[in-house]
């Protein structure tokens, strides 16, 4: 209502002023809403068959987001977002709905970051093979104080494993920077079948000051 937003936030109702969102227009964000014009345009494309499987599919079918948020969706914005996450990762999309998969336990079971002679190292420590795809979500290093993030912004997919461990140190710094001592590094992982993802996991670690 005119400069004031109201809304409902985690401890009740909120109430600020209205500023208008960031739009940095970066590669990755451009590259994501040439995605989606292009698999909504292919919408229209489909036959009749094929739209009325995808409203089908969704008939009792929740959508969980990489905010671990569920939905239902209509049958075309279930084929947006499905095959928006397809063209994203850069792979075939589907005609068709594909099957709703049974996720296992995400693996990503730990965050870890090791200071050694002046170089910083993120790995995740990985207890079981991975799904098809396991993506990589976090934001830029934030202070030690910080206990909730709602924006985690895509870095890439979870690199190979080596006895145990993934190193994300390329995937993180390529997107932002070193963390510093005492700050805090947040990272989001889920799984990825066939354009469906399941619930997020969120993992945290504090870059330690060295001892003397």
């Amino acid at each position: 209502m005119g400069d004031t937003v109201y809304y409902i936030g985690r401890y009740g109702p909120v109430a600020r002023e209205h500023v208008d969102p960031k739009n940095p227009r970066t590669q990755q964000q451009q590259d994501h809403r040439d995605n989606v014009r292009v698999v909504s345009a292919r919408w229209r494309t489909l036959t009749p068959q094929q739209r009325a499987a995808w409203c089908l599919a969704t008939a009792s079918t929740c959508f969980v987001a990489e905010t671990g948020q569920r939905a239902r969706l209509n049958g075309y914005n279930f084929f947006v977002s499905l095959n928006t996450r397809r063209a994203d990762l850069g792979l075939p999309q589907f005609d068709l709905p594909p099957a709703q998969p049974v996720f296992p336990p995400n693996p990503v079971d730990e965050l870890v970051l090791i200071e050694t002679a002046g170089t910083v190292t993120l790995k995740l420590r990985v207890t079981g093979p991975p799904a098809q795809y396991t993506l990589v979500y976090g934001p830029a290093p934030m202070s030690s104080a910080a206990r909730y993030v709602d924006h985690f912004p895509f870095l890439g997919r979870l690199p190979p494993t080596k006895d145990g461990w993934c190193d994300i140190t390329e995937l993180y710094v390529a997107r932002y920077r070193v963390p510093k001592a005492g700050e805090a590094v947040w990272i989001c992982t889920c799984q990825h079948i066939d354009g469906w993802t399941d619930t997020p996991k969120v993992l945290r670690a504090r870059l330690l000051h060295p001892t003397p």
